[in-house]
């Protein structure tokens, strides 16, 4: 499967806001945007031209596909679904990339990033309803359980990344139950549930042009 294999820094010191893609060292000192928050590349600190309203959109764009680690085609069906359902389009699409399993999983603390949780459900450590589910883009729905297989609880990389996420919080659409490295989908997020700062609408209008 084709995805973004260069240092991942650099796209949050593109988009000028921490992106959260590097799990630990984000939350440190040694985080690219503590140490150097200007774009990458040989001419990153010059003084550039005001964006016009494309570029803005498109930076909005680039930033939420990367938070949630997708290339522009699946990011591109995704906003295409979320535009055929009812309700406002841009909250719609928030939703359905917090409805992708990988996100879940990374929300509950089994993961320290999005890309760690590719990496564990890739590898067949999750479960959704007691089945073995390793599809990143698999989207949950309420009421739906979430869990580590019994034999992957013994993982350190797992239990090292639970340790390190309690003090992250759970958003309140999911509920954790730590002892048993399990989750339940309460119900589908709201906007108010989405803590980055995203202008969604930016986004509608991008792919409105």
């Amino acid at each position: 499967m084709a995805r973004y294999r260069g240092p991942v820094c650099r796209l949050c010191r593109r988009e000028g806001m921490k992106l959260f893609l590097k799990g630990e060292r984000c939350y440190k000192e040694k985080c690219a945007i503590e140490r150097r928050n200007q774009p990458p590349g040989q001419h990153g600190a010059a003084r550039r031209r005001k964006p016009r309203a494309y570029g803005i959109q498109l930076r909005e764009k680039q930033k939420l596909r990367r938070i949630y680690g997708m290339l522009e085609g699946q990011f591109r069906r995704t906003f295409d679904d979320a535009n055929r359902r009812k309700g406002v389009t841009g909250e719609n699409l928030l939703q359905l990339l917090e409805l992708r399993l990988d996100n879940v999983v990374f929300s509950l603390g089994f993961a320290t990033s999005r890309s760690q949780a590719r990496q564990v459900l890739r590898h067949g450590h999750i479960t959704v309803d007691g089945r073995r589910v390793n599809v990143p883009s698999f989207r949950v729905k309420p009421g739906m359980e979430i869990a580590l297989r019994e034999r992957s609880k013994e993982i350190a990389q797992v239990g090292e990344a639970v340790e390190f996420s309690q003090g992250r919080g759970i958003p309140p659409w999911l509920e954790l139950n730590a002892g048993a490295l399990s989750g339940k989908v309460l119900e589908a997020p709201t906007r108010e549930d989405i803590r980055f700062p995203i202008q969604e609408q930016l986004i509608v209008e991008l792919y409105s042009r």
